[in-house]
């Protein structure tokens, strides 16, 4: 099965945080090794789409369709930083 890159699941990803989040940067928490979003492998043959560390090959994202909602596990990757559009909109607007 061939792995595709962490931009297949922008269009989920931004259903269910309501921003771009390609470009967050997390850590696997099973290895620790840190990467954006859009470097995770993800394979979308699964009931699920499922998103793998590349360092290690665990599983850190995981996201099904039940019921017409959107569920996503993120327990396997911890993020570090916020994507940037998450950033812009909590600044004050005299900040922007």
């Amino acid at each position: 099965m061939d792995a595709l890159d962490g931009n297949a699941i922008a269009g989920p990803l931004f259903e269910y945080f309501g921003t771009e989040m390609t470009t967050a940067i997390g850590t696997c928490a099973h290895c620790g090794a840190s990467a954006q979003v859009a470097e995770l492998r993800v394979f979308s043959r699964a009931p699920g789409t499922v998103a793998r560390c590349r360092s290690c090959g665990n599983v850190v994202i995981v996201l099904i369709e039940d019921r017409d909602m959107l569920r996503a596990d993120l327990r396997g990757f911890r993020l570090l930083t916020p994507p940037a559009a998450a950033v812009r909109s909590t600044q004050p607007p005299e900040a922007r």
